[in-house]
């Protein structure tokens, strides 16, 4: 259902607030061509990436207090988490026990796998941590850019950990990059996840764009106001990532509903029966979910990691008062006040909500700024799974289930 109301009201309250830790900051073991996050690493050159007790301490006991939820979930990013070693997560575990006022806590972790161990993975069983696993598809698609410091393909090592994390009974799930290669083989991506028991995939295109900042930084923000302006050669084409998505909806409609689970289908089926997307890009407004570095500076999210964008420090503001804000306040409010018209007045508004502020980097028909690059291929998707979608939606509304939409393939 969509919500035509002129205003977005945002109470960051009003959710769970995701305040995304980076416990080893932007420090890898990895040198992926495409990564958005490490060159992060060059606004605290000459500082130590690893996260102090302090820090550790203060995260737990502010993040769990500004929950408005019995359940709370901590979220490890990197950067690679497991370069904290075991041990920080251990402590990790004892303060979130001895500070839970009677919450009920849980862990998500996401990795590269290449440092998973048998300890590691007996540790994330005991503590139910589900694990995030960075993967991009077989090697072929794999290797084309997640590569290690030496310019080595890391699928083997990749598999390894994907190996031992089954052998243990580690929930995992999968974390795929859609770049300009892998978008060309979306069934072999999207079957091979399926091979490796990866039954909750998440796809996410790589949309950046290079120029000249001040602050050593080469990747930018959305706007105009810089210098140099190119996109690098491995992002995915709006055509490629609707061509992707579509291929992949058609097997996945046939023979998948309700056993594997992509995180653009469900969001989209959630719009169209008028829930939440459960996803901040797809929703009207977003700011709720922010990103703490290793020394507690804490920014709008984890893709506006740039200095006009950092809201403060968890050793001087609480993480209560830097979401309330009025500075996060009116970031989360601009993913629907800047939408263009183009947008405002598209049939598939209450699905995309112009998608990430990131990705905003087009302009519409008719020269307006501020169009999402993806526009195409999402608008693709949308029109083409729509009758599928609608089906499945009836589905839910009437308490059945969507995954019978397949039984009318084999009739």
């Amino acid at each position: 259902m969509q919500n035509n109301s002129k205003t977005a009201i945002f109470n960051p309250l009003t959710f769970p607030i995701y305040v995304m830790a980076k416990p080893i900051g932007a420090l890898c073991n990895l040198d992926c061509h495409y990564c958005y996050y490490l060159e992060k690493g060059e606004l605290y050159r000459g500082t130590s990436p690893k996260m102090s007790d302090d820090i550790l301490e203060r995260y737990i006991i502010d993040y769990i207090e500004c929950q408005p939820t019995q359940n709370v979930l901590f979220t490890w990013h990197g950067g690679e988490t497991l370069l904290r070693g075991i041990d920080f997560f251990r402590k990790a575990i004892r303060l979130q026990q001895r500070h839970a006022r009677g919450k009920t806590i849980s862990n998500s972790i996401q990795t590269n796998g290449i440092l998973l161990n048998d300890e590691w993975c007996r540790f994330f069983k005991e503590e139910n941590f589900l694990v995030g696993i960075s993967l991009d598809g077989p090697e072929h698609i794999h290797d084309r850019y997640r590569r290690d410091k030496s310019g080595r393909g890391t699928f083997a090592k990749v598999m390894k950990g994907v190996e031992l994390l089954q052998k243990h009974g580690v929930e995992f799930n999968t974390l795929s990059v859609v770049n300009d290669y892998s978008a060309k083989y979306p069934l072999q991506v999207y079957n091979f996840f399926k091979s490796i028991g990866s039954h909750y995939m998440q796809f996410s295109p790589i949309v950046e764009r290079w120029g000249d900042r001040a602050d050593g930084l080469e990747l930018l923000p959305p706007g105009n106001n810089f210098e140099n302006i190119e996109m690098p050669p491995w992002c995915v084409s709006p055509e490629d990532y609707g061509n992707f998505y579509c291929t992949i909806f058609d097997e996945w409609v046939r023979k998948d509903v309700g056993q594997y689970f992509i995180q653009l289908f469900d969001s989209t089926l959630a719009g169209w029966v008028g829930e939440q997307p459960g996803v901040c890009i797809y929703a009207k407004v977003c700011g709720h979910a922010a990103a703490m570095e290793h020394n507690g500076d804490v920014y709008s999210c984890d893709h506006f990691v740039f200095p006009e964008y950092k809201l403060g420090n968890i050793r001087t503001r609480t993480l209560t008062e830097m979401m309330l804000s009025p500075e996060q306040m009116k970031f989360g409010e601009k993913k629907f006040t800047t939408l263009p018209r183009q947008c405002k007045e598209c049939e598939f508004l209450h699905l995309c909500n112009g998608e990430c502020p990131k990705n905003r980097i087009s302009k519409t028909s008719d020269g307006e700024e501020g169009l999402n690059y993806l526009c195409k291929g999402l608008y693709k998707f949308f029109e083409h799974s729509k009758p599928y979608m609608l089906y499945m939606a009836e589905q839910l509304k009437k308490g059945l289930p969507p995954a019978d939409i397949m039984k009318t393939f084999k009739e």
